[in-house]
């Protein structure tokens, strides 16, 4: 088969070929000139920007007949042995299909020969990442110290899989995406000289579907050649990708901002009838909303530019969009994008959002018509501005007038606001309770002896959880059972919920016997200890303790609870 893909024909054969990159290869052809080139190399970046292309670059001008050179010069006999691959000192490996052991100890033992019909051995390992953890560690060694006359070149486009005791012993290259522009720059070229005949739309689209990656765009290019009859048009290029029409993309568009479901649906349902592709869809809306902004905001960039003057529909479009409106539809467009990324029927939510988008527009505010009220505001503004320059004039030339000698010298602080009530915090009052039954007045005393003892222990394993305990106090103490009132709720929760085990832990040790903490705000404690008062010092007529206190019942009752979270249970009053 004589044909080559274009991608192959017009691969780079000189640095100043790789497009784009012109940090590595002015780097490169620098250290070749100077004879500095390092053992190790590490190309890293997207597909298609270069990575292989300049390993064989380097490969052939460090062999070349006119070394040392700043290009190889494709003539000589090493030259066009590397190109064609007759030459086996230079061996561009595929790390996918040869990343075992025995691979890497393969070319390790090759490593010390010389190399037989060139100066250098030049060995490129493609997709160096996918090499096994034992590989990796058989090449380190031949890595770190081969013989002067061996140059490793690995390349990647995943290089955080890379070990970093490999990365280490490379020089590393970042390749970048490559430009649109410059992408455009080298098609030009290309299609020029194979006598391509496409239009610069078309041109412009391949670009930017490339996603920064020459190859791609080079390999749809040659699709579009095939596709096409005579003149590549922008339609045809949109055929070979399975995308939207410009066309048709402003008619959805103008369904959406018009409010008229029913034209976007049947749009979205002729869309798939011919074969597109959901996902592909979004992603072009997202793009069209991208350069409608771009248009909108900053007319001036050279992009925006050439966007107006190429597409006169795109122009009468952008020009009907508020710039707000388009901020709507980017935000929904992401929200259903990521929706749409793992859902088995994306179309149902590109319907969604057309849906969604065409009743926004109905209820977005319209912009504020310019009138005369906004001027007699400004008026007002600035007879107020002029009444506040006076006063402070006065208040300059007069000085401010002395207080009242009958104004109290010092106002009265407010009283703290006792800590109100929590779900969380009443969730342990029953407890409580029950506990009160067994507890006595010297556990208590001797709980407020050694609590400073257990704060101390705290401290020392944890700093933080001392900090919250400062904020407490004990309120009672059986035997085995201890009550913390906190009058911070955040106080609480954090002791409760983070550091139990550590405080009960401490207690423990202070009273040589295990111990359970339980922990109340101050609000729920008062309300604890008064009706325990209450039902131990008024029995009924059967000798019981009278239960005065309606808490078991208000527990749990979700109204109360709603209650209490709007005003709190100072000011609720609760009655049969």
């Amino acid at each position: 088969m004589s044909y080559q893909a274009l991608y192959r024909v017009w691969r780079p054969q000189k640095l100043q070929d790789v497009v784009g990159q012109e940090h590595i290869t002015k780097t490169l052809q620098n250290a070749l000139v100077q004879q500095k080139l390092s053992h190790a190399y590490l190309f890293t970046g997207p597909r298609g920007t270069g990575k292989t292309s300049a390993a064989k670059i380097i490969s052939k001008a460090v062999n070349c007949r006119n070394a040392p050179t700043t290009e190889p010069c494709n003539e000589c006999e090493a030259c066009r042995g590397i190109s064609d691959g007759s030459i086996v000192d230079v061996m561009e490996i595929d790390a996918a299909s040869n990343n075992g052991v025995d691979e890497i100890r393969d070319i390790r033992d090759k490593v010390k020969f010389a190399p037989s019909a060139v100066s250098y051995k030049v060995y490129i390992i493609d997709e160096v990442h996918m090499l096994t953890t034992g590989a990796f560690n058989a090449l380190l060694k031949t890595l770190e110290e081969p013989p002067p006359h061996v140059i490793f070149i690995l390349a990647t486009t995943e290089p955080h899989k890379i070990p970093l005791t490999i990365i280490s012993r490379c020089q590393r290259f970042d390749f970048k995406r490559i430009t649109s522009s410059a992408m455009l720059g080298r098609m030009e070229e290309i299609v020029q000289e194979s006598s391509i005949e496409i239009d610069q739309p078309a041109l412009a689209l391949i670009a930017r579907v490339s996603e920064g990656g020459m190859r791609d765009a080079l390999s749809l290019l040659d699709q579009a050649v095939s596709f096409s009859d005579g003149m590549i048009s922008r339609d045809d290029i949109h055929a070979v990708i399975g995308s939207v029409s410009h066309d048709m993309m402003y008619q959805i568009v103008e369904s959406v901002r018009s409010g008229s479901v029913g034209d976007g649906l049947q749009a979205v349902d002729r869309l798939m009838q011919e074969g597109k592709d959901a996902n592909r869809f979004i992603e072009d809306l997202i793009f069209f909303f991208r350069d409608a902004l771009m248009a909108k905001t900053a007319p001036e960039l050279e992009e925006s530019r050439e966007l107006m003057a190429t597409d006169d529909a795109f122009q009468q479009t952008v020009d009907q969009l508020d710039t707000v409106w388009i901020f709507h539809m980017l935000e929904k467009l992401n929200h259903f994008q990521q929706q749409m990324k793992w859902a088995s029927h994306p179309q149902v939510f590109l319907e969604m959002f057309i849906v969604q988008a065409s009743q926004q527009t109905a209820s977005l505010p319209a912009p504020a018509a310019d009138t005369g009220a906004s001027s007699s505001a400004v008026e007002k503004l600035e007879q107020k501005i002029e009444h506040l320059e006076r006063t402070l004039q006065k208040l300059q030339a007069e000085g401010v007038p002395a207080a009242k000698e009958n104004a109290p010298a010092q106002q009265t602080k407010p009283k703290p606001r006792q800590a109100a009530s929590s779900n969380k915090s009443r969730a342990g009052v029953q407890r409580v309770k029950a506990m009160l039954e067994k507890a006595s007045k010297q556990e208590l005393q001797q709980a407020q002896s050694k609590w400073g003892n257990v704060i101390e222990q705290v401290k020392r394993e944890s700093v933080p959880a001392s900090a919250w305990l400062s904020d407490c106090q004990p309120a009672a103490a059986s035997e085995s059972e201890l009550v913390l009132s906190f009058r911070n709720e955040m106080h609480r929760n954090m002791v409760d919920e983070k550091f139990r085990e550590l405080v009960e832990n401490a207690v423990s040790q202070q009273f040589g016997r295990a111990f359970v903490l339980h922990t109340l705000l101050e609000a729920d404690w008062e309300e604890v200890k008064a009706s325990f008062s209450r039902r131990t010092s008024q029995p009924s007529e059967d000798g019981a303790p009278e239960e005065a206190d309606t808490e078991a019942e208000d527990e749990g009752n979700p109204l109360i609870d709603e209650a209490v979270k709007l005003v709190g249970r100072d000011l609720l009053e609760i009655k049969e």
